[in-house]
């Protein structure tokens, strides 16, 4: 389900935006009438969204958001853009005490939503746009097997509250979403651990791990008109996971 919300006329840059949280975004952004600039990285993710018969209505781009130089390009070559969302996202799982794994970890995630945030901000200015940071339950906690993933996430909130004070003089409001378990490739690995599963599982009060359109409703909810007064929060969206003991 999507809650009806109407961007007609409006352009949204979505990255990591053709897979997962970002594909979600995308359509539900699509559905609502908004322009889509999607952007992906792998070949296989690239292949697959214009193919899709939903998503492919979107500008599918290949966008590498370590780069500050790709970045700039495809903002720069926007004529209007009133929303982002940083959804480029990877993990190592049992790899990231690695430093070097640590460190890519940390660029895509952190470093990449803040290039990407500088690049849309004159355009955001012109829109009064908005900003939707992608954090995580593990911005409020650590994870043992994934320092990296954490760490950044949980800078992402950080970097979600000084971007709204940063920003606010322009017009624009930065807001996040901290999602708990979601029915994605990214979340692979723990779903098809028993153990870890069992973990979790236990832990949501709901009972159930979100689909992802239940994440990107409050997307398309931080950028629209209903959510004018919000700026610098980190909206948990996780079932109840943060709730219980």
């Amino acid at each position: 389900m999507n809650f009806s919300f109407d961007f007609s006329g409006r352009v949204a840059l979505v990255t990591g935006g053709t897979s997962g949280i970002g594909a979600a975004a995308s359509r539900a952004f699509l559905r609502s009438g908004a322009q889509v600039v999607a952007c992906g990285f792998t070949d296989a993710e690239l292949e697959a969204a214009r193919a899709d018969p939903e998503l492919g209505r979107a500008r599918i781009e290949r966008l590498d958001v370590r780069d500050k130089a790709a970045v700039d390009a495809l903002v720069g070559g926007l004529e209007r853009l009133d929303y982002v969302v940083n959804s480029a996202g990877i993990i190592r799982r049992n790899q990231e005490h690695e430093p070097e794994r640590f460190d890519e970890v940390v660029d895509v995630h952190l470093s990449g939503s803040m290039r990407v945030s500088t690049a849309a901000r004159p355009l955001l200015a012109r829109s009064n746009g908005a900003i939707v940071m992608i954090g995580s339950v593990m911005s409020f906690f650590g994870g043992p097997a994934q320092p990296a993933y954490s760490s950044a996430k949980g800078a992402i909130r950080n970097l979600t509250m000084s971007l709204a004070c940063a920003y606010a003089a322009d017009g624009i409001r930065v807001n996040g979403v901290a999602p708990g378990w979601v029915m994605t490739e990214l979340s692979r690995g723990a779903r098809e651990n028993p153990e870890r599963a069992a973990q979790i599982n236990g832990r949501i009060a709901l009972q159930r791990w979100a689909q992802t359109d239940e994440i990107a409703d409050p997307i398309l909810f931080l950028c629209s008109d209903a959510a004018r007064y919000m700026t610098g929060t980190m909206m948990p969206v996780d079932g109840g996971y943060l709730s219980m003991g």
